[in-house]
């Protein structure tokens, strides 16, 4: 059952990121500066670990934490990996196009089934490596525009440095997963103390973006912590609160399952999405039964026994 719940929330939380992220602009653009969602996302996912974890601490037995630095070390690491990440990102995105760069991304299912075999060792048989395949070049399929919207030239027509960076990006954001799901299943401690040490880093590394940003500005618009809800409305913090749900539910999956299910889960947008377009309004929309009359048969049997009686 918790597969189920876990699945339909994360699919509903990703599903609605764009949705939300596009409702939170004004005029095309952000009242608010971007860059202290992230943090607030970490902010808001470190503490409710940090509840949990001390809810699980009331509990017989107490919950396993490793405390040894050698363990707790390997955190930041992933922190990292996504903050080049991002920067990766917006240096692809001033070579290539935002739909270029989109196709590009589904390098990151084949990147993913790769570094899944290399680092955690799993093996994967040949009809699973299809499947991945299969699933890479459909997202693929289902993004190319047609050539009579766009010339089909244009996916190709960017400089060498984006399709570079773009698969370095692909690498990263598979590298990041991978290594994640590698820190959630090396130990049997607890969830939400490996979350809390996951997100300790995260939040860290993100002020530290902050405070980058305003050494570059000359402190412009006045320290972060100043600006940091300025522009803020509840579409906003409903951002916020999508992010790091997604993210916590992210967690669960990779202590519980591995990145290759992360991948699937959506498909069942797309099947839920294919299903609502093709099928017949009947299957959709709650028709009202029809009553249907009663044979002719038994109406006569009960004319009958009424003249008997």
């Amino acid at each position: 059952m918790q597969w189920y719940v876990v699945a339909s929330v994360l699919t509903i939380l990703t599903s609605s990121q764009g949705i939300l992220t596009t409702l939170s602009q004004s005029n095309g653009g952000y009242k608010y500066d971007y860059a202290t969602v992230p943090f607030l996302a970490e902010v808001f996912k470190l503490i409710v670990s940090t509840v949990l974890l001390w809810r699980e601490c009331q509990s017989s037995p107490p919950p396993k934490m490793t405390t040894e630095w050698k363990s707790v070390r390997l955190y930041p690491i992933p922190s990292i990996i996504y903050l080049i990440h991002n920067n990766v990102q917006f240096a692809t995105l001033t070579y290539v196009d935002t739909s270029t760069y989109q196709i590009m991304g589904n390098l990151k299912i084949v990147t993913t089934g790769i570094l899944f075999r290399l680092f955690l060792k799993r093996k994967l048989s040949n009809l699973q490596w299809m499947a991945i395949g299969l699933l890479a070049i459909g997202t693929t399929t289902s993004q190319v525009k047609g050539c009579g919207e766009a010339s089909c030239a244009s996916l190709f027509s960017s400089p060498i440095q984006g399709y570079l960076l773009g698969l370095l990006s692909a690498c990263l954001s598979a590298l990041a997963g991978v290594y994640t799901e590698f820190l959630m299943k090396k130990n049997n401690d607890s969830l939400y103390w490996q979350n809390m040490q996951l997100y300790t880093f995260g939040a860290i590394f993100n002020m530290a973006r902050l405070i980058l940003d305003d050494f570059r500005s000359g402190f412009e618009k006045g320290p972060w912590w100043q600006r940091l809800f300025n522009g803020y409305d509840i579409t906003t913090w409903l951002v916020v609160l999508n992010l790091g749900s997604t993210g916590l539910l992210v967690s669960w999956l990779m202590k519980y399952a591995d990145n290759i299910v992360k991948l699937y889960l959506g498909i069942m947008i797309c099947m839920m999405s294919l299903h609502m377009y093709f099928a017949p309004p009947s299957m959709l929309v709650d028709l009202p039964l029809t009553t249907k009359p009663a044979p002719q048969s038994l109406v006569e049997v009960s004319v009958d026994r009424s003249t008997d009686s």
